[in-house]
């Protein structure tokens, strides 16, 4: 699938929003628990979006089949790899979280072959997604691997993630054709994964004798259910139906990318001369998924 100028504009403000929550998260775990940081985020962000489709008038989904999938699209696009990242960078950095979830695309082309008819792999999406994470390693640098206290785990648990996210990409689409609007989506998954992490959170965290965080943290977790969850589901699925699974995924190779731009832009930080080379990769490999490197006209 060819992407729009539109799309393109949406997948570059979902790398934003998504690149500070990597920041949000790291923030919030080291003051609240894990599976609570999930829970305040699906639940606030569940909340935000069932007082938008209250206003704009639309009826709350009741068909029993409906329910089920967004149960199953809140596991694999929530639950699982909320947890996994959120557990992971306890112990390894947030840089290096985002660089093993832009993965995500890789694992989405071979899902993606085997699940859906209409996104079998092709070679340009192939060498897109390798220029695009050669691109994140080489934005980042060797820095986050120089470090002997990273944990093996942390990063298995990251590339898990990825591969959670994979697979909710390719089962969401089934929701194009139910014709359930973008923010219901959101909205379904959201609220599904409140109802399951609700008691894993209950028994495992046990909230109520953890001690108040500060108003940073509260701030950050806030942030991170309103603006990089409720919004930018609603922005992600209306990629989705628009530009397919495959392409959807490639807001992970972006995320790094912005994260570092915003610290550019708000924390004054230096932009370096790998950091260019890197973001001129990964957009070389976003045009060539796009497919528009291999439309160029021939002069020979």
């Amino acid at each position: 699938m060819q992407m729009t100028l539109r799309e393109w504009l949406l997948l570059f403000l979902l790398s934003v929003i998504w690149g500070g929550a990597f920041f949000f998260a790291a923030v919030a775990v080291r003051e609240v628990p894990p599976l609570t940081v999930v829970f305040i985020r699906v639940a606030i962000a569940a909340l935000a979006l069932y007082i938008y489709l209250r206003i704009r008038g639309d009826e709350m989904p009741k068909e029993k089949s409906l329910l089920t999938a967004f149960f199953i699209l809140g596991l694999m696009n929530n639950i699982i790899p909320f947890s996994l990242l959120f557990w992971a960078m306890k112990s390894i950095p947030s840089g290096l979280a985002s660089i093993l979830n832009a993965t995500t695309p890789i694992f989405s082309i071979i899902v993606a072959h085997f699940m859906l008819s209409d996104e079998k792999m092709q070679m340009n999406k192939f060498i897109g997604v390798v220029l695009g994470l050669i691109g994140v390693a080489v934005l980042v640098g060797g820095d986050v691997f120089s470090s002997s206290n990273i944990a093996v785990l942390g990063m298995a648990a990251c590339l898990v993630a990825a591969l959670s996210y994979a697979f909710a990409i390719a089962y969401a689409r089934r929701f194009k054709t139910l014709g359930v609007s973008n923010s219901m989506v959101a909205f379904g998954q959201l609220t599904a994964s409140t109802l399951i992490v609700l008691p894993i959170m209950l028994v495992f965290d046990q909230p109520w004798n953890l001690p108040m965080p500060s108003g940073g943290v509260i701030a950050s977790l806030i942030t991170l259910a309103l603006i990089s969850t409720a919004l930018a589901y609603v922005i992600y699925f209306r990629i989705l139906a628009g530009a397919g699974a495959v392409n959807a995924a490639l807001v992970t190779l972006l995320v790094p990318a912005s994260a570092i731009l915003l610290g550019i832009l708000f924390l004054g930080e230096i932009l370096e001369p790998r950091h260019y080379a890197g973001l001129a990769l990964i957009l070389t490999g976003l045009v060539a998924v796009d497919g528009r490197l291999l439309r160029w006209p021939s002069f020979s």
